[in-house]
């Protein structure tokens, strides 16, 4: 049997994913009618984006699931007409490329790199930063993101901590969850990295009291989502010194409007949301083991849960 598969997604994606699904289907036996159109009633599987076309699923009455091209749900999760099976993208060219953007970014605040790329011609100061087992990182949020991103950073030698909701085990990386082990976890965070899903729970994790847990002169990275911080009391501890940079990648509002403090400050840099990219060629295999699934009555990969929001 034909199936109908609707791709959802902006019209610009179209190019770039229809000849890989195309070939994922195929590698995978399956019988697919591929495309942007399909009358929704005839529709078996959705590829969505939450800024594709798609908006209202009421019609869509024969759909057996909804696979969100992004890590991210939380556009889309609270959506009331939306009752299918919902799942998030897990896949290895987005892990790779956000735990390579926090290690870049760690390593740029780890090895002062800041300073050789404002010197002057003649200055010959030299700085000497600890090795990487002497500065402690800290990471909320342990999901597949979180998880990456830790074990890279391990793996070069610096001390993680990571911090969930749930306790977890991961090899190379100290685990605690917990509003005590979220206490224990900023307290030693000498690089705090924010990768927590954007839940009722995590607005504002990053507040006044947070942020006066940590180790004077600490650096966030935040490539998770924007609410996770309380912008005016991230600024005020810029000011104060108690935070010394702040690398953003992701804001309450994108694109970050002109006259953003942000954009001004001399101890924030701002990346256009740009950490972790979803691949086409990899998301695709993801996308049609799911369909493979559904077929088959086997259970979806990276199931959303619609109470925890993620």
């Amino acid at each position: 049997m034909t199936l109908n598969v609707l791709f959802a997604a902006r019209p610009e994606r179209w190019e770039s994913y229809e000849p890989i699904l195309k070939s994922e289907f195929a590698r995978q036996g399956l019988d697919v009618a591929l495309s942007t159109d399909h009358p929704p009633e005839t529709v078996d599987y959705i590829i969505y984006a939450p800024n594709g076309p798609v908006q209202d699923f009421t019609a869509y009455t024969r759909c057996k699931a909804v696979m969100n091209l992004w890590a991210g749900v939380e556009q889309i999760v609270g959506n009331e007409t939306l009752t299918q099976p919902l799942t998030r993208m897990v896949e290895e060219g987005l892990t790779g490329g956000m735990a390579e953007w926090v290690t870049g970014h760690t390593l740029r605040y780890h090895l002062e790199m800041d300073l050789d790329l404002a010197r002057k011609p003649g200055d010959w100061s030299q700085h000497n930063p600890p090795l990487a087992r002497d500065r402690p990182v800290t990471i909320l949020g342990l999901g597949q993101l979180g998880q990456a991103a830790g074990q890279m950073l391990a793996g070069i030698g610096f001390p993680v901590t990571g911090w969930s909701r749930t306790q977890k085990d991961i090899e190379g990386i100290t685990c605690l969850s917990g509003d005590e082990g979220l206490i224990e976890a900023l307290k030693t965070a000498q690089v705090l990295v924010l990768l927590l899903p954007d839940t009722p729970a995590t607005t504002n994790i990053i507040n006044p009291e947070s942020l006066a847990l940590l180790p004077k002169g600490a650096v966030i990275l935040n490539p998770g989502r924007g609410p996770l911080i309380d912008d005016d009391a991230l600024l005020a501890a810029l000011d104060l010194g108690q935070v010394a940079h702040a690398t953003l990648d992701v804001f309450r509002t994108e694109p970050l409007p002109e006259d953003h403090p942000y954009w001004h400050h001399p101890k924030v840099t701002v990346t256009p949301h740009i950490a972790a990219e979803t691949r086409p060629a990899t998301a695709a295999r993801v996308v049609a083991e799911n369909i493979r699934r559904g077929e088959a009555g086997e259970p979806f990969l990276y199931l959303v849960d619609r109470d925890q929001g993620y």
